[in-house]
């Protein structure tokens, strides 16, 4: 077992990295082509202004996180993991065939209930992944499995919103991304059908349909283990790093490296490679087992590249072409140094979070954990717009940030390595 690879090619693993992975390419291919072309032509759209439509659409995406995450938790409880996941796929290739319709009409309603419903996807499924593979892989198999999870899905998010992207230049782009999704959502369904079966643990628990009491009780669920909890605010803080940088990598781009399109496209290229090539690096480095310390050597990776990317990007100066400036291969060094640390950093938390978690109520620990992720990452939004306001520069943004992250995340990962070497 000594190349993870050996995953891909068992059925307990491979049909669910596979679904996964195309349902995480359908969602920033949808996101992405409507983002662009909703940017570029919001005249013919909507009377909203072009600037207010990238935020819209990330709210309405995460809007069921907090709505639903609750109820999905109970439900991948309640039922076999196997049968919801191929239900969860009938739902996108619905919504792939709606958002066809939407673009060849011009409708941005439809197209918006889209968005809704395919964060309402990610919600359902989220759950269903990340507890699906303990119950299927050996304990010795956790790191592994969540390494192969981790770097697929940045891939297909940056495959994703790159193809998006390219799609949108094109004068049907938006019904071609609809076709090709709906496509993909039915591959990602054949997939679904060769998932093992995954009961329940507790197929009498009964489901409740207050949205407020399930969000609280699934927070109090993962409240009840200390170690699971700092975990899940350990990755919490990750996405609120992540999703900062990525959000402000165009303005970074236009305001500070001076540079273009396909230059924004390298910067979440290279981060998104740095985590994937840091999550297997992750991988190699715990053999088979599950390593806090390489938790904390993440967090402290993480800042130390972020701060120097931060100094560097405030000392730029755009002379010249782009790819001359050493300055810019140093900010492109440090950025994929901030994936790989980060790779490193989360893929043990995930691991943590699934091994020590009550296999009974692990799936509403697991929204717990979709529920804090989403309001880390929009607190993180709403607190950089405020500061952006108030007069704050991009790479002044990106220092703090990176300083804040060797506080807190540096300070919950050395308490969860404490926590697992005193047990």
């Amino acid at each position: 077992m000594s190349n993870p690879m050996y995953l891909l090619k068992t059925r307990r693993f491979a049909p669910l990295f596979t679904t996964q992975f195309l349902g995480a390419f359908n969602d920033n291919l949808f996101k992405n082509t409507l983002a662009v072309i909703l940017t570029f032509q919001a005249a013919e759209w909507t009377s909203l202004s072009a600037g207010l439509i990238a935020p819209l659409i990330g709210a309405v995406f995460i809007l069921p996180f907090f709505l639903f995450s609750g109820l999905a938790g109970e439900v991948a409880d309640s039922f076999d993991k196997a049968r919801l996941a191929r239900i969860v796929k009938v739902w996108e290739t619905a919504l792939m065939i709606i958002a066809t319709v939407g673009f060849s009409v011009h409708s941005f309603g439809l197209l918006m209930a889209v968005i809704f419903g395919m964060g309402m996807h990610s919600t359902l499924f989220g759950p269903i992944k990340y507890s699906i593979i303990p119950q299927h892989m050996g304990e010795n198999e956790l790191v592994s499995a969540n390494a192969l999870v981790e770097s697929g899905t940045f891939a297909a998010i940056l495959l994703g919103t790159i193809s998006g992207g390219l799609l949108a230049a094109h004068p049907n782009g938006g019904v071609i991304a609809g076709v090709t999704g709906s496509a993909v959502a039915i591959i990602g369904y054949i997939a679904s059908r060769q998932i093992p079966t995954a009961p329940s643990l507790t197929p009498d628990q009964p489901l409740t349909f207050n949205l407020f009491n399930q969000t609280l009780n699934s927070i109090r669920l993962a409240n009840g283990n200390r170690v699971v909890f700092l975990s899940i605010l350990a990755i919490s803080w990750f996405w609120l790093y992540g999703a900062l940088l990525l959000s402000q990598f165009p303005s970074f781009v236009k305001t500070v490296l001076m540079g273009d399109e396909a230059t924004v496209t390298i910067l979440l290229s290279l981060f998104t490679v740095g985590i994937g090539a840091g999550s297997m690096a992750c991988e190699r480095l715990s053999h088979h087992t599950i390593r806090p310390s390489l938790i904390v050597v993440g967090a402290i990776g993480m800042s130390i590249a972020g701060i120097d990317f931060a100094l560097n990007a405030q000392s730029f100066h755009a002379v010249g072409v782009l790819n001359s400036n050493p300055e810019f291969w140093r900010i492109l060094a440090d950025l994929v140094l901030i994936g790989v640390f980060g790779g490193l950093y989360s893929v043990p938390l995930y691991a943590i979070m699934q091994n020590r978690s009550d296999a009974q109520v692990r799936s509403r620990i697991i929204a717990a954990n979709n529920i804090l992720n989403a309001l880390f990452m929009v607190g993180g939004a709403v607190a950089t717009m405020v500061l952006l306001e108030n007069g704050w520069s991009i790479p002044s943004i990106f220092l703090m940030i990176a300083i804040a992250t060797a506080l807190v995340a540096g300070i919950i990962a050395w308490k969860i390595k404490q926590i697992g070497e005193g047990e």
